[in-house]
């Protein structure tokens, strides 16, 4: 702020500005971002290291920087590296999608997975893979191209479902919740339907799928997330101050000249594109969205799940899921959703009996 004659001065942190932009640097949120930054490239090294041809942490990061042998820079680059990656792209996006659709309803179990948006986009891909993929060799290849497109499809309109069924004069945080809920276990039964009346193969594959698994992700895996995330986490931020004033109600928004209606839909079409892109590359791993936001949220001790802040810690968190997945079994690897699920389902309880005490006080 420029302080002219006769101005008084305001107190508060000193913006950063960068042409007509500016922001408010927290340093406790940057030193989170930091801290969990350290946490992910750990959590790769130990990944990537693990296997049937075991590589010790410092030859992992000699190989990330261009050394290593031949073998090694195969194991790592060819086999190991993408399925890491994909954990780390798919857990941010999943934990910036919850971070949005938390701050909107204002309510901390407004995840993707609890009000099923993610169950939206399980059956746009569980129909392409349960009936594409029974017609053969070309049926597989529609299902390889089709899965992610049927799974932003099936977003975007369980999105707009349950938009329209929670608008009453406006948006509600807890008649969201409620409306998610049954919309999710709506599609929760029409997915189970679907593995009924299909084959044996099919239903298979679509039954690891919906586990939520990193095993055998491959590059085609990663570029879709990465792509999704380099283009809509940038609109997530540039629409941050949306959130913010969001959490004073719709009135105090309007007041403050935003228009609430617009910036909410485009806030949610940035959640229904980053959740079903991870749901497309990963299967539905459950409880990440809903419990990286609420994490990083407490470690910044902000009013609101931070944008950045929950990318790095669902990151992170998904990685680390992903090296128990492999480990706590001894040769037999789990999918990685099971885990977040032990992990998230536990976190769920907690929030609904925080949640019946704050109404009862």
């Amino acid at each position: 702020m420029v302080h002219g004659p006769g101005r008084a001065k305001v107190p508060g942190r000193r913006p950063l500005r960068v042409g007509p932009l500016s922001t408010v640097v927290r340093l406790r949120a940057a030193a989170v971002v930091a801290v969990g930054l350290g946490v992910l490239l750990l959590a790769l090294a130990v990944n990537l290291g693990l296997g049937e041809y075991p590589i010790p942490i410092p030859d992992v990061l000699a190989v990330l920087l261009g050394g290593g042998n031949t073998g090694q820079r195969f194991v790592i680059f060819d086999l190991r590296l993408p399925r890491s990656l994909t954990g780390a792209l798919v857990g941010g996006a999943l934990a910036v999608s919850g971070a949005i659709t938390q701050s909107i309803a204002r309510n901390p179990l407004a995840s993707p997975d609890i009000i099923g948006l993610t169950a939206g986009a399980t059956v746009g891909a569980v129909l392409v893979i349960v009936f594409a993929g029974s017609s053969g060799a070309v049926g597989g290849a529609a299902a390889a191209v089709g899965v992610p497109l049927a799974a932003l499809l099936g977003g975007l309109l369980t999105a707009i479902l349950i938009y329209a069924l929670a608008w009453r004069r406006g948006l509600q945080g807890f008649r969201l919740v409620l409306v998610g809920v049954g919309v999710n276990a709506m599609l929760v039964a029409l997915i189970q339907w679907m593995l009924v009346v299909t084959g044996v193969y099919q239903a298979a594959r679509a039954f690891v799928w919906l586990n939520g698994s990193l095993n055998g992700r491959g590059w085609e895996h990663v570029w879709p997330v990465a792509i999704a995330l380099a283009l809509l986490v940038p609109a997530a931020l540039g629409l941050a101050h949306v959130l913010g004033a969001l959490q004073y109600g719709d009135d105090t928004a309007r007041g403050l000249g935003i228009r609430v209606d617009r910036s909410r839909s485009a806030l949610l079409l940035v959640a229904v594109g980053l959740a079903s892109v991870a749901s497309a590359a990963a299967g539905p791993i459950a409880f990440v969205a809903l419990v990286a936001p609420q994490i990083a949220q407490r470690l910044t001790g902000i009013a609101r799940p931070p944008i950045t802040g929950s990318l790095v810690v669902g990151a992170a968190l998904t990685v680390v899921a992903d090296i128990v997945a492999r480990t706590a079994l001894g040769g037999t690897e789990l999918p990685v959703g099971i885990v977040t699920a032990v992990v998230g389902a536990p976190y769920l309880l907690f929030l609904l009996v925080r949640h019946r005490r704050r109404s009862r006080g």
